[in-house]
């Protein structure tokens, strides 16, 4: 919606009209990726800007590629990218989530109710909602692993990989073991964005995918005389460049006699020379240094049975560190022996295809790690770390709180079940809207029995019957795959409590805020303000 003025005061009817606009812009995103819930979810050809094609059913990476110009709309895509960022999991229920708690507002618009009273009633709900999550949350046995395995299962059941769903799950859960971080005071550091490096190399075979206990950097030494293989290394990083520093204004060099020239060169080489012995005097077999290293510098430190890789990126420096236990270095001269890397079991050059790979391996507990993924082609690779991703991002969710919740929409439709309860008991007219946060909630079973072809009307009157206290559990809910009613201890799908919570407090919070817009006003210049004013 564009607007050419100011409004100063708009009318009731022109604000309900702005806020039916907003909802039906986040409605048609929402439908959009509808049909990528579940197990039998449908996939999206995404074209993106580079005339690349993406074919997957992730939310956050379809609604990334979406040219969008509605500012509601646009508002709904960025909830997507927040749920990601926060839990990595979950993007597509909010979405859909989300978009269903502003149709089912709708009715009271038309009513003139006012945004403020639903507002109100939708946070109510929200709080009720998550405390009694709490109760009907199971714990996690951390030192279960096939517990893990399972319910990190379930995560990418729905997705294009899930025939190699025991592959990745394993991938993930190798990887988050690897790089947990127990600080002094008790809290868990899991940082899988700085610390878990995918690797794709096209070819080869996916049974052939591995967790390195260690680095792998897309490097080759060089000089050709460095070692390519070193056993037990010791590493040294450099934050700096290995070269004759430049002058950092205009530096001019005046030349009189004819040994001039040579002499210049001589104070160069001393420098590189000092630089080097400085090096050379802490005893490393393999220096890794941000920036650039000289022809100079690389002669010396070949004679001296040292391996320089250079133009590393400085977060490459950091899980280097992590892995091997070195410490980044600004200057060799303020370097100890305390500050070389040591943990390292292996430093190798390999040849993978036609380009050459530095394998920093065998690491005694390291901190940091790279996950090598082989398989046909990019595209399915690229797929195949999405995936991935996301299962990482449940693991470490489970570690960081070992609580689950069911799945297939029983969480959802048992929190609706409680929120009419408990809606019988408010009186007044937040009543009313607090009841329809229930029927926002049961959008996910029922986008679930659609999705399979199942009887989404029939199930969903099943479920709300009473015929489903004879489960006496608090698990029922829909198989994605049949579309029958069943229980998540049956299929064993469940999903971590933090990803539900924060699906379910982000879309009620991205619906309020919607809601609560009554015009979308443009910045115009002050002459077309007081042209405005004045009645021009």
């Amino acid at each position: 919606m564009n607007s050419n003025f100011f409004v100063l005061k708009s009318k009731r009817n022109k604000g309900k009209k702005s806020q039916l606009d907003n909802i039906s812009a986040a409605l048609a995103v929402s439908n959009i990726i509808r049909t990528t819930l579940g197990p039998r979810a449908m996939l999206k050809m995404v074209l993106d800007p580079m005339g690349g094609i993406i074919l997957t059913n992730d939310g956050n990476c379809i609604l990334r590629e979406i040219d969008c110009h509605h500012p509601a709309a646009k508002s709904i895509i960025t909830i997507s990218r927040t749920q990601d960022e926060e839990v990595g999991d979950g993007t597509t229920s909010v979405i859909i989530l989300a978009g269903e708690m502003l149709k089912v507002a709708v009715q009271f618009i038309e009513k003139n109710m006012h945004p403020t009273i639903i507002s109100a009633a939708y946070v109510y709900a929200m709080t009720d909602a998550i405390c009694y999550m709490k109760t009907i949350a199971k714990n996690v046995d951390l030192n279960n692993e096939k517990e893990i395995l399972q319910i990190t299962r379930s995560t990418i059941a729905t997705k294009f990989t899930n025939k190699w769903g025991d592959l990745i799950c394993r991938l993930a859960i190798n990887a988050v073991q690897t790089i947990i971080d127990t600080r002094a005071d008790g809290t868990v550091e899991i940082d899988i964005k700085r610390y878990i490096k995918v690797e794709k190399l096209p070819g080869g075979y996916l049974d052939e995918c591995r967790v390195l206990d260690g680095i792998i950097l897309w490097k080759d030494v060089i000089h050709p005389k460095m070692k390519r293989r070193i056993e037990k290394p010791r590493i040294m990083l450099l934050d700096c460049g290995i070269e004759y520093k430049k002058g950092e204004s205009q530096t001019n060099i005046e030349m009189i006699n004819e040994t001039d020239f040579e002499r210049y060169l001589h104070i160069e080489e001393n420098a590189i020379r000092q630089i080097c012995n400085q090096i050379i005097n802490l005893k490393p077999n393999v220096v890794l240094i941000e920036k650039g290293c000289s022809d100079l510098a690389q002669h010396f430190l070949a004679a001296a049975n040292i391996s320089v890789i250079r133009r590393n990126k400085k977060w490459e420096l950091n899980r280097i560190a992590r892995a091997c236990g070195a410490i980044i270095g600004n200057q060799p001269n303020f370097m100890s022996e305390k500050d070389i890397g040591t943990r390292c079991g292996l430093f190798e050059i390999r040849k993978i295809g036609d380009e050459y790979f530095t394998f920093f391996e065998k690491c005694k507990n390291p901190k940091s790690c790279s996950i090598i993924l082989r398989g046909g082609g990019k595209d399915v690779l690229q797929e195949i770390e999405r995936n991935l991703i996301d299962a990482m991002n449940v693991v470490r969710n489970i570690f960081k709180n070992p609580l689950v919740l069911p799945g297939g929409g029983a969480t959802e439709i048992e929190i609706a079940n409680y929120l009419r309860l408990k809606g019988d008991t408010i009186r007044g007219r937040i009543s009313v809207p607090y009841k329809a946060v229930a029927d926002a909630l049961e959008v996910i079973p029922k986008t679930l029995a659609n999705n399979c072809g199942a009887e989404t009307v029939r199930l969903m009157t099943i479920l709300r019957s009473k015929n489903v206290n004879k489960f006496k559990s608090s698990t029922i809910g829909i198989n994605g795959e049949t579309g029958t009613i069943t229980t998540s201890k049956h299929l064993n799908i469940w999903e971590p409590f933090i990803v539900k919570e924060s699906c379910i407090k982000t879309s009620i919070e991205a619906a309020c805020m919607l809601l609560r817009i009554d015009d979308i006003v443009s910045g115009v210049t002050s002459e077309e303000l007081d042209n405005y004013l004045s009645g021009k």
